[in-house]
């Protein structure tokens, strides 16, 4: 604890030892800190509310340990941070509203916790985030439409949670994503036209949902796509004739054929 007596500190990175304490509140008097990395380690009990006095900080890494409680909402008065790894926690709880406060994150990953609850549509104020994960928790509710107001947004992952209702015909609007996974949820109705949109789109997974109806054709305008899963729902019609030399072996179409031209 007494790291916290170093106020003019600006970067602490213990990553990837075998620290199995708590994250000591003292950290939080660390004003000018601007990198704090804890992450691969052993650390337990919750993230202290004090971290949330680092209004400096950029970057907070705290990953791959044993952390458990709530993510608190103090986090969201990180007002200059970037990036936000908390995965691979013991973290439950809802995701707070107050992450949406934080106009410059560029990436936030909450992958393999116990998250629960919904997903907060303030997400969608986070117009410089490039990267949202928030696989394998145990998230409800629907996906929200304001998650495609996130213009720079590369990577979207929501794989392996309780999510339900219809894909948001909103992420169409998602002009640089890269890879748009969705994977082994619970959503039906039909896959939104408006996904043959995204142009630089090279990754779509939504297989193991409830999704029914065709293909829409306009997947056959994403001109990058090399990848795509739609098994394990109740889909119909055929692939557009326009993917067949770009899908590769990562490709699973669940047994439908390519259209005829």
């Amino acid at each position: 604890p007494e790291l916290g007596n170093l106020t003019n500190l600006t970067g602490l990175n213990l990553t990837g030892n075998q620290l199995s304490v708590e994250i000591p509140a003292e950290l939080g008097n660390l004003v000018n800190l601007k990198d704090l990395f804890l992450g691969s380690n052993r650390l337990n009990g919750e993230i202290p509310a004090e971290l949330g006095n680092l209004a400096n900080l950029k970057g907070l890494s705290i990953g791959f340990n044993r952390l458990s409680g709530e993510i608190l909402v103090e986090l969201g008065n990180l007002a200059n941070l970037e990036t936000l790894i908390l995965r691979d926690n013991r973290l439950s709880g809802e995701i707070p509203a107050a992450l949406g406060n934080l106009a410059n994150l560029e990436s936030l990953d909450l992958r393999d916790n116990r998250l629960s609850g919904e997903i907060p549509g303030a997400l969608g104020n986070l117009a410089n985030l490039e990267r949202l994960d928030i696989l394998r928790n145990q998230l409800i509710g629907e996906i929200p439409a304001e998650l495609g107001n996130l213009a720079n947004l590369e990577y979207l992952q929501l794989v392996g949670n309780q999510l339900i209702g219809e894909i948001p015909a909103e992420l169409g609007n998602l002009a640089n994503l890269r890879t748009l996974n969705l994977t082994s949820n619970r959503l039906w109705g039909e896959i939104p036209a408006e996904l043959g949109n995204l142009a630089d789109l090279e990754g779509l997974w939504i297989g193991d949902n409830r999704l029914s109806g065709e293909i829409p054709a306009e997947l056959g305008n994403l001109a990058n796509l090399t990848s795509l899963s739609i098994i394990g729902n109740q889909l119909s019609g055929c692939i557009p004739r326009s993917l067949e030399n770009q899908l590769g072996i990562y490709s699973n179409l669940d047994g439908l054929l390519y259209c005829l031209e």
